[in-house]
């Protein structure tokens, strides 16, 4: 689907970018909750590296990850309605986020659209998620984190939850995913809700 300003009735919004780092499952897993989940519509905006990876990680074309999302926007769009603060959404995932996207949310460089609907999600108040996939940082990254946080924006790692015992990558996909879709409080049922330690039978 294209670019398109009519929202749905008493639904909400998430827009959804997919960078070139690692880590595309993340997006196309957010992705296929969301389509599964009554009352929200989904913007899509994918680089062209996004696409790179998402075919050698996932085995996936463009035009399969579009197809998952309400509205899909070109990242080269500056003018799309995701880039105006009148558009109204509920926030934005970056899903995985380079370092080259995190670099450009930072220090405000709204060269292309996800940078820019980035910019308009923090300038809003509304909620911003980079789902940041990098290892080691080196001090550039680590400043740049910083710098988002001080802005409102919620830096995400997608760092496997292993307390949860997850026996497949699925399986620590769907946690991380479940922890994200908490932040927008949205209902899923990825992953259980954690009950507390169990008590040891140590005396």
């Amino acid at each position: 689907m294209t670019d398109s300003p009519v929202r749905r009735s008493g639904g909400r919004r998430l827009i959804v970018a997919i960078t070139g780092a690692t880590g595309a499952i993340y997006g196309v897993r957010l992705l296929q909750r969301l389509a599964a989940t009554p009352g929200v519509e989904t913007h899509l905006v994918l680089s062209d590296a996004a696409c790179l990876t998402l075919h050698q990680e996932v085995g996936l074309q463009r035009r399969e990850v579009e197809a998952l999302a309400h509205v899909v926007h070109r990242n080269r769009e500056i003018g799309a309605s995701i880039a105006s603060g009148s558009f109204r959404s509920d926030g934005m995932v970056i899903a995985p986020c380079s370092m080259k996207t995190l670099a450009a949310v930072a220090h405000g460089l709204s060269d292309n659209l996800i940078a820019r609907a980035a910019d308009v999600v923090l300038k809003e108040r509304r909620r911003l998620v980079l789902m940041v996939r990098e290892t080691p940082f080196n001090l550039a990254h680590l400043r740049n984190m910083t710098a988002v946080t001080e802005m409102g924006g919620i830096i995400f790692p997608p760092v496997p939850g292993l307390y949860q015992h997850p026996a497949s990558i699925d399986e620590m996909v769907d946690h991380t995913i479940a922890r994200v879709l908490d932040l927008f409080d949205i209902a899923h049922a990825l992953a259980p809700e954690w009950p507390g330690m169990k008590p040891t039978t140590e005396a």
